[in-house]
């Protein structure tokens, strides 16, 4: 097989392929003994048809297409693989020449059409200087984050008064259009400004008292009717506030590992310090990006976006939406982009990605999609998804190594440490996985998914059992005393 690759254009290929009859003749003894087992002719077994009658009753034609159709696929893998091609999108192939359909003789010719991942000048980004937002915690910060623990140990309390932002309601619910009913809700529990439930409700109870009803119009969010406009009738059956306890010393050590509520205050205070750190290295990391992006050209190919823009709006039913359009079309370029520059900064790193580190990978996307981690492996290993999770904790490792060659000061000129979202190239060279994960790889994947869940479920009962020892022997020495 001969093969010659012309660039068409940054991220676009075409791949020329040229098979001699005999590196096409075991397709085409593949091809006789596939159409064998297809057809019934009278006097043989099926399977067992010879190509002389396959010949006579199919023609010579028919089995050359298969032949070609078949090994079509196989071709064109091997002239990616010997050019080094790194193909984005599905490829077009048209066949120039066919052989002879009287004896197979002449070469089968191919002129295939691929978008192709677009080679970028790897950008500087050792002692690159970041600035990020110096780290203050204010005595208001502590005092929310106090406020809310002691919500989560409130009570509710029924009060004779309207209902304000803050309050829980209790709720009865009918929803009609045109004058008939068409669903209802009793009994519904609300938190009055959540905003979690229907549109429009929460400017329709405020000030309402218990025993009051009122009326406001909002599109149905589910159900038979959804996306149709209802005239909704919500009723108050008690209006309830959430009454918080004292922030005292006996509050610390029931809501915590503290005797004091001094200590609670000062932990709370470490945990918001905490966050803002951790924003710190949301914000390098964003900041790195857009420094490197802008010193790279990294082509787009307008196929790819274009079908990527199109699956998302037909996911939306927002096809004709054309605001919209140009929004996620400027994200998924975005997108695009950042990819190809980690991509190329973690060739340059040699980053490999390690087992455990793809499975806790997968263990946090199955946590933010609300999936058990054993059927979200299952689904991905399924629609071919694995290799593009190896790929992003791959682009996730290579930011993480280009961070820690940056320079990250704050606002007031502090160096900031951000050990913790930056790696070396040597911590880059794990064990790695391949790319092109296989059935096998994915259920290691699982069955590490499985074990970290077991892990999981066995320290939280642990830490259950010790809070549930300490709470009996707590209100054992209230007893005596």
């Amino acid at each position: 097989m001969k093969s010659t690759v012309e660039k068409l254009s940054p991220t676009r290929a075409k791949v020329t392929i040229s098979v001699a009859p005999e590196e096409l003749k075991p397709s085409i003894t593949h091809a006789y003994g596939h159409i064998a087992e297809d057809i019934n002719i009278p006097g043989f077994r099926k399977g067992k048809v010879p190509p002389a009658i396959i010949d006579q009753r199919v023609g010579k034609s028919a089995v050359l297409e298969h032949a070609v159709n078949e090994s079509l696929d196989g071709f064109y893998r091997a002239a990616v693989t010997e050019h080094k091609l790194r193909p984005l999108g599905r490829p077009e192939a048209d066949i120039v020449a066919w052989p002879s359909d009287k004896d197979f003789s002449g070469d089968l010719e191919l002129a295939i059409e691929v978008d192709v991942r677009p080679e970028i000048d790897l950008p500087v980004y050792s002692g690159l200087k970041l600035t990020v937002d110096a780290v203050e915690v204010s005595d208001d910060e502590v005092t929310e984050e106090l406020d809310n623990l002691r919500s989560r140990f409130g009570t509710l309390v029924t009060v004779d008064r309207p209902a304000t932002k803050g309050d829980f309601v209790q709720i009865d619910l009918i929803a009609a259009i045109s004058g008939v009913e068409v669903d209802n809700a009793t009994g519904i529990s609300y938190e009055l400004g959540s905003g979690d439930l229907i549109d429009g409700i929460d400017e329709a109870l405020d000030s309402l008292s218990a025993g009051e009803t009122t009326t406001f119009n909002s599109n149905l969010m589910g159900g038979d009717h959804e996306g149709e406009t209802a005239e909704i009738t919500v009723t108050v059956g008690a209006v309830k506030e959430r009454e918080l306890p004292t922030a005292d010393d006996d509050f610390a050590q029931i809501a915590s590992e503290f005797d004091t509520i001094a200590e609670l205050t000062e932990s709370l205070k470490g945990q918001v310090e905490r966050s803002k750190v951790f924003g710190q290295g949301t914000q390098a990391r964003e900041l790195l990006v857009e420094q490197l992006l802008t010193s790279v050209e990294v082509p787009i190919p307008a196929a790819i976006i274009e079908d990527e823009v199109r699956r998302h709006l037909e996911g939306e039913n927002r096809l004709e939406d054309a605001e919209h359009r140009t929004e996620v079309t400027e994200s998924s370029e975005k997108t695009f982009r950042q990819q190809i520059l980690l991509d190329t900064i973690a060739e340059a790193e040699k980053v490999q990605v390690s087992q455990d580190e793809l499975t806790q990978y997968l263990i946090q996307g199955a946590a933010q999609y609300g999936m058990d981690p054993s059927e979200f492996v299952q689904a991905l290993s399924g629609n071919g998804q694995i290799p593009s999770m190896v790929a992003e904790v791959a682009r996730n490792k290579a930011l993480a190594i280009a961070l820690g060659k940056a320079e990250v000061v704050d606002s007031n000129g502090n160096a900031v440490d951000l050990s913790e979202f930056v790696a070396t190239a040597d911590e880059a060279s794990d064990e790695d996985v391949n790319g092109d994960e296989s059935e096998e790889d994915a259920t290691d994947a699982d069955a590490d998914v499985e074990a970290a869940e077991a892990k999981a479920a066995k320290a939280k009962a642990a830490k259950a059992a010790k809070a549930k020892a300490a709470a009996a022997k707590k209100k054992a020495d209230a007893a005596k005393e």
